[in-house]
Formats: structure tokens, sequence, C-alpha cells
């Protein structure tokens, strides 16, 4: 046992003496070099050789040195331009007077171990590499220059910074000028120049290899921004197409759609929604609607926005212009009558029932008429608060006449009876004051409103799709329906009145008579209501016009179609014992 312990430990002894005799040295890597001597000498590295050939390393020995293979003209030629640059300088005085320059070139392979072995060589001066010693004279070395890629220049920049060589890289950082060609050269502030890179089509071939084809480049030079170059013509796609492949979840909305992304789907799925009424997308494949202004609509395709049309009631349009006729047609109508009252004036028909009012009635309801006109054509400030004023203050004037009418008609009446105090009324002053005060408080009424909130013309664009409706606003909706309400007013009254003198004997047929003026009257504006209200633009102007028109021919013709019926057609009943009671007029015809 202990035989076996003492051999060990002699195996051992031999083994580190060994090792202590063989040392720990830097293997010899064959180093060459470009050297030219000089009173200051600077170092280069170049990649002057690719295709590195790495030794299989089966661990089991020291592997082989690695070398290159190709050689690389374009990196020559770096070692070229150093060395011309160096000669250019020594052959010029007036730069380095009584200096000359060497240079000490190696070539690094791009493998970090040769280019460690080249700056060793460049620091000591000798092949065998021994860290800070120098067995050789040797002449000063200012720099090294390179090498290209960083993973070989840091570690050689770590060996030179432990012999205080400097570093170039913060002065290179302001360098900033144009070579011969044009072409800007600087770096970035990390020291990196602008980059530049080729855009590769990798193609596959019948025999199952592929090939790289240069289709465009990618350039960041002198503007320091994105300079891309794609030639399209020369990509090869999958399946060996020219033709950029259709490959989509959906197809491309049009102008006049949006895109609706499908929740918890790629982007690319969508479904085309057609923008709303108003809005337009004048872009493929939008993904928001644009909404028109106020006064634009959007057509019929929803892409684009055209001006929306103007309405109004016309006299060019059929149905403004059809009214405009009727008006007309109808003011004449109790001219005409006037004319016949003014004519047979003296016949008792024309006595009987206070010409004054009737004449004063005939004239109203002309302007009843005539003031519809003014509800027509494009609205203007002066119209919009003359139309409902004017409406308003003649009509009250038709219905107090009616009213003074019919009231006369029962004083007349109660005035026949003995011991009657009601003779003193009879006469035109209390119909005159009847119609003058029931009309000053609509003209009260209607000059408040003006004064306070008038109407005005107003474009509605919202009542209408694609239409702005020029109409007159009210101003006080307040204030419109108490005109109309004083003149309903006036109507029931002068209504209830007439029917409840409507079995009058002798002139009873005159209550009856406005008993249907005002039914029809007050059956008209009852319809007006929700007839006017229902409705929109233009037509709610002809619904009011329409209004005017019927209501104005109810009183005209419940009125006074039968007196001149009686005056031109049946002239033999135009007499006073008619007026006091047919069974009078009866008898004395019989005897």
């Amino acid at each position: 046992m202990l035989l076996c312990v003492m051999g060990v430990f002699l195996l051992l002894s031999s083994s580190v003496h060994g090792a202590a005799q063989t040392g720990c040295t830097l293997r010899s890597l064959n180093t060459k070099g470009y050297f030219r001597a000089g009173d200051i000498i600077i170092g280069g590295l170049f990649p002057l050789y690719y295709n590195k050939v790495l030794p299989d390393a089966n661990f089991t020995e020291l592997p082989e040195v690695a070398y290159c293979e190709t050689f690389r003209v374009s990196h020559y030629q770096w070692l070229q331009s150093m060395v011309f640059a160096i000669e250019e300088i020594n052959r010029n005085t007036k730069l380095l007077p009584n200096i000359t320059l060497g240079f000490a070139i190696y070539a690094s392979c791009g493998m970090p171990v040769r280019a460690i072995k080249g700056t060793m060589w460049m620091v000591t001066g000798q092949e065998e590499a021994i860290p800070n010693y120098r067995c050789q004279v040797h002449y000063p070395l200012a720099a090294v220059i390179g090498d290209a890629p960083s993973s070989i220049s840091m570690p050689v920049a770590n060996i030179l910074g432990i012999y205080g060589y400097p570093q170039l890289l913060h002065y290179v950082k302001n360098v900033h000028f144009k070579n011969n060609a044009g072409k800007e050269i600087f770096f970035d502030k990390n020291g990196n120049p602008p980059p530049a890179y080729d855009v590769l089509n990798w193609r596959l071939l019948p025999d199952g290899s592929a090939r790289e084809v240069k289709i465009g480049n990618i350039d960041f030079s002198a503007t320091q921004s994105l300079h891309l170059v794609i030639n399209m013509s020369a990509i090869m796609w999958n399946g060996g197409k020219t033709q950029i492949p259709h490959s989509v979840c959906s197809e491309s909305c049009s102008p006049g759609y949006r895109k609706a992304i499908h929740p918890r789907e790629p982007i690319c799925c969508f479904d085309c929604v057609l923008c709303a009424n108003g809005e337009i997308s004048n872009q493929t494949d939008s993904s928001d609607c644009m909404k028109c202004p106020d006064d634009q609509w959007s057509n019929d395709r929803q892409d684009m926005c055209i001006q929306k049309t103007f309405e109004f009631l016309s006299y060019k349009d059929p149905m403004g212009a059809t009214l405009t006729v009727l008006a007309s047609f109808f003011a004449v109508i109790p001219i005409t009558i006037l004319c016949i009252f003014i004519k047979y004036r003296d016949t008792p028909i024309v006595k009987a029932n206070n010409q004054e009012l009737s004449y004063l009635l005939l004239l109203a309801l002309v302007l009843c008429f005539l003031c519809s006109l003014i509800f027509i054509d494009k609205p203007r400030i002066w119209t919009c608060m003359v139309r409902q004023a004017a409406f308003g203050i003649v009509f009250a004037l038709c219905v107090s006449c009616v009213l003074a009418k019919t009231i006369m008609v029962v004083i007349a009446f109660n005035a026949t009876k003995p011991n009657s105090n009601l003779k003193k009324w009879v006469g035109p002053k209390l119909a005159n004051s009847i119609v003058l005060v029931c009309a000053v408080i609509q003209v009260i009424i209607c000059v408040a409103w003006l004064a306070t909130f008038p109407p005005f013309p107003e474009y509605n664009m919202k009542s209408q799709i694609g239409i702005i409706i020029i109409e007159c606003n009210q101003g006080s909706s307040t204030a419109f329906w108490c005109v109309l309400g004083y003149m309903g007013l006036l109507a029931i009254i002068c209504f209830i009145v007439a029917f409840l003198a409507r079995n009058l004997p002798g002139s009873s047929n005159e209550a009856k008579f406005i008993t249907f003026s005002m039914l029809v009257f007050v059956s008209v504006w009852l319809a007006f209501i929700p007839a006017y209200l229902s409705t929109k633009g233009k037509y709610m102007v002809a619904v009011e016009i329409f209004a005017i028109l019927a209501s104005s021919a109810g009183l005209l013709a419940c009125i006074f179609f039968p007196k001149c019926y009686i005056i031109v057609l049946r002239p033999d009943v135009n007499t006073k014992e008619y007026l006091m009671g047919k069974e009078t007029f009866r008898n004395k015809k019989i005897a």
C-alpha cells in the first residue's frame, strides 16, 4: 500500500516538473506582415481574406491554426489606400518635415486570434509574443488603424489601451465632408457611419437550392433619413410569380363605405359598411366616415358632399301657382258682390242688415284672400313679420263684423217688442263699436308680438334629409297661438249667438246663414291645427294658406251667396214683406 502511494506521488511530481520546464507561452502563428521602416510607425489590420477554414477540434491534441483561402480585392484596396496616403505624406515636405512615416500592416483574416497576434507583433516588434517586452530595436508605433468588424477591433483596442495608444473614435465623430463622388461622409453620435443595406430576394431553384438576388437598397446617407429603393419587377414571389400575390381576408372597401373590424379577429378581416346619410368616405378602405357640413349632404354613392337644395313655397312651384290662382279668383268674388250691393243698395235685402257692416265685411274678405299671397315666395324679414300679423288682424276684422251683424239681428228682433229698452241700441254705432273694439284687441296682440319676439326667416337644415327649408320662425309660438286663439274665441262667441238666434222669426234666415258660416269657419281651423303641426316646409305654409282660403270662402258663401241669389235671380222676393216673414208675404200674395 505504501509503495502505491509513493508511486503516485512520484508520478505527479514528475508531471509538475515537466510542466515547469515546458512553460506557458503563446503559440507561434507564423506571423507575417507588410513592414516599412520609418521614424513613426502606423499599424494597420485588414481582413484581406475570407472563407475562414477552421480545423476540427477533437480535444485530444492541440488544434491546428485556422487559415483563410479567398483573397478580398476590395479590402486590399484599403491596404493600398493606407500605403498611398503615407507615401503622399512623406513626399510632401511641408506636412511632416524631417520625419518619415512607416507602416506595419497585418492581415487579420477576420479572426480575433490573428488580429491579436498581429497587434502583439506591432507592439513588441518580434515574432515570439512576449507581453510588455522588446527583444530588438523597433521604431515607435504611433497608432493602429483597424480592424473593420467590431468583434475584432474591440479586443485589439483593449490591448492597445494598456500601452496608452489613443483611440481616434472621439475625433472621427466630428468628420463631415463630401468625397469626389459627391457622397457625404459623416458619423453619428455613436461613431457609426450612415448604414446602407441591400434588399435581397431569396429564390428557390428547381434543384431545391436557394439563390439571393439584389432587388433594392436602403440608404441612410446624406440626409440621415431612410431612402428605400425597391425594384418591384425584379421580385420573385412564392410560386415563381412576378405579380404580388392577392390573399386577403376581406376585399377593399370602396369610397362611400367604411371598414368595420371584426372583434377578436385579425385586422385584415372586416366588413364594408355604407356610410350613414350625411356622411361620406372618399378613399378606399377608410376607417371612418366624415360628416358633411350643415349646408351640404352626401350624394347617392356616399363619396362626395353636395349642396343641399333650398325649399320654400314659390310662385313657380305648381302648388304655389295653384294657390295663387285660387286666392286671386276668390278675391274677385267679394269685389263683384260689393259692386252688386252698391248697385242694389236701395233694395230691402241690402238695407235690412246694416249696409256699412256688409261693405266692411266684403272688403275684409278681399284682404283675407289677398293676404294669403304674402305666404308665397322666399321668406324675408318683412314678409315674415307682416304675414301672420296681417292674417290675424284681417280675420279678426271679418269675425268682428260677423259678430256685430249677429248681435244686431238679435237686438233688432227684441227691439220690436213692447216696452223694450233695446231700441236705443239699434243703429250703426253699436255695430261699429263692436267691430272696432274686437279688432283693436287683435291689433294690440300683434303689435306686442312684433315688438318683443317678431318672426324672422330661418334656414331649417334638420327637418328633411338633403333639404334646407327656408321658413319663417314665429319668434314666439305663444304669441302666434294667442292670435289664433283670440280669433277662435270671436268665432265661437259669434257661433253661439247665431245658434241661439236661429229660430227668430222674420229675418231669422240671417242668423241661420251666420250659424252655418261660423260652423264652417270653426271646423276649418280646428282641422288646421293637427294638419299644420304634422307637416313641414312648404307644405306647412300651403296648409295655412288653404285654411285661410277655405274659411274665407265659407264666410263669403254662407253669408252673401243667398243674398246675391235673391238680388240677381229672385228680385220678386226682394221686398220688405218677405224679410218681415214668409207667412205675411204669402198672405199678401194670395190677397
